[in-house]
């Protein structure tokens, strides 16, 4: 008798076999205990202090209270919703009730697969513009839909055609799934993209979800929430997080932005599905809402990292990168040296350090790198690690 159920069968933890991704098993850690610099989590600043100070203060005094022992309800702090949705008027452009629109989740992982579930059931087809989060892939598959994924092209600066999407709309499909900036090749979506997006979705009837965990810092181009175009926000289920903009992965607090008609559901399932989120976590996410300053810094260091890092690779002959729209996130067309996985492989044994393989991010990421520029606090040590990266490569194509 098979024990799994069919959804699982292939996934892999590294334990009977190599897994290549960095947030899977221990041998990423591994390869750090051995001198490696690891610049493949996108946890901003990993492993250095980063926590600003009323942050700390704030989680501290929480401690302290007779509050960390016990639960907030499964849907979350009242005080952390009402704040968010001040942060939603502002920033999203979309009024909430923070007692009907807004749930917190522990993290933005458990957040989007939650977003995911009340929708899909086996014989649903999910829409993917790949590259993308590798989440979006997994996710599909383990609630037993399908992945019919819509290749993002380089030379449209991996923006949405949109013929080809509606081109792969059929009567099973049921969502499409956006990383908003995208991970991993920090495309912000613009206008027409969204506009192909919105009217796909409110012709067809489907349920967008989409992961804005990137959403706080974009640079050149101006950022969307897809729930605040016309007729949107009753079809779309928005999830966001404190780990990227403020630096805050460790307190694992995401929130998921929607209608009352989803939340209800979303509501019924919580306290089955996630339970509640740290409550000490929640408390000091509310005084970084209160005063996020401290994401000042944070911007500079990745307005500065992504123009050197622009600079100093795609000055490497065979090697090319847009420059990154957001984020601390890059993209590295390495396809005229090799593959991914064989790349990747050099650069650990020449540069010591540890890039993410593109094949890992779906269709499309074969023959990249992902490089998460926001790692370490300091800048110097972070532009010296590229420049040892631009001298590796150097070598591997003379």
């Amino acid at each position: 008798m098979q024990l799994f159920n069919s959804n699982f069968t292939e996934v892999e933890g590294g334990l009977f076999s190599s897994v290549e991704k960095a947030d899977v098993g221990n041998s990423y850690q591994q390869l750090g205990k051995q001198g490696v610099d690891l610049l493949g989590w996108a946890d901003p600043f990993y492993p250095d202090r980063c926590i600003p100070s009323n942050v700390l203060s704030a989680s501290i005094n929480a401690l302290s209270s007779n509050k960390p022992t016990h639960y907030t309800p499964p849907v979350g702090n009242e005080n952390l919703k009402k704040e968010i949705a001040k942060k939603a008027e502002k920033i999203n452009h979309l009024k909430l009730d923070p007692e009907r629109n807004i749930l917190i989740t522990p993290g933005s992982d458990s957040g989007l697969f939650f977003a995911m579930m009340p929708f899909l059931e086996k014989g649903d087809e999910v829409i993917l513009p790949v590259p993308c989060y590798p989440n979006n892939i997994q996710n599909t598959k383990l609630l037993g839909a399908k992945p019919v994924y819509l290749k993002l092209k380089e030379k449209e600066k991996y923006q949405i055609n949109a013929k080809a999407l509606e081109g792969l709309v059929t009567s099973k499909t049921k969502m499409i799934v956006l990383t908003h900036p995208n991970n991993p090749t920090t495309t912000v979506f613009n206008k027409d993209s969204l506009e192909a997006i919105r009217k796909v979705v409110l012709k067809y009837n489907l349920v967008l979800v989409c992961d804005q965990a990137f959403e706080d810092f974009t640079f050149e181009n101006e950022f969307i929430t897809p729930a605040s175009l016309s007729g949107m926000f009753n079809n779309t289920v928005t999830v966001c997080s404190i780990s990227k903009g403020m630096g805050l992965s460790g307190y694992r607090v995401a929130y998921i932005m929607t209608n009352d008609h989803f939340m209800d559901k979303y509501y019924g399932a919580a306290v089955s599905v996630i339970g509640a989120t740290n409550t000490v976590s929640q408390i000091a996410a509310v005084e970084a809402f209160k005063n996020p300053s401290f994401m000042n810094t944070f911007e500079t260091a990745y307005d500065y990292r992504r123009n050197k890092a622009f600079e100093l690779l795609n000055s490497v002959p065979g090697v090319s990168m847009i420059k990154p729209e957001s984020g601390f996130l890059g993209w590295i067309n390495v396809s005229k040296l090799g593959t991914a996985a064989e790349v990747q492989s050099y650069l650990i044994k020449e540069a010591r350090v540890f890039l993410n393989a593109g094949n890992n991010y779906g269709p499309g990421g074969e023959g990249h790198l992902r490089i998460v520029l926001g790692t370490y606090k300091d800048n110097v040590r972070m532009y010296e690690i590229l420049k040892r990266i631009k001298e590796a490569l150097l070598k591997y194509t003379s």
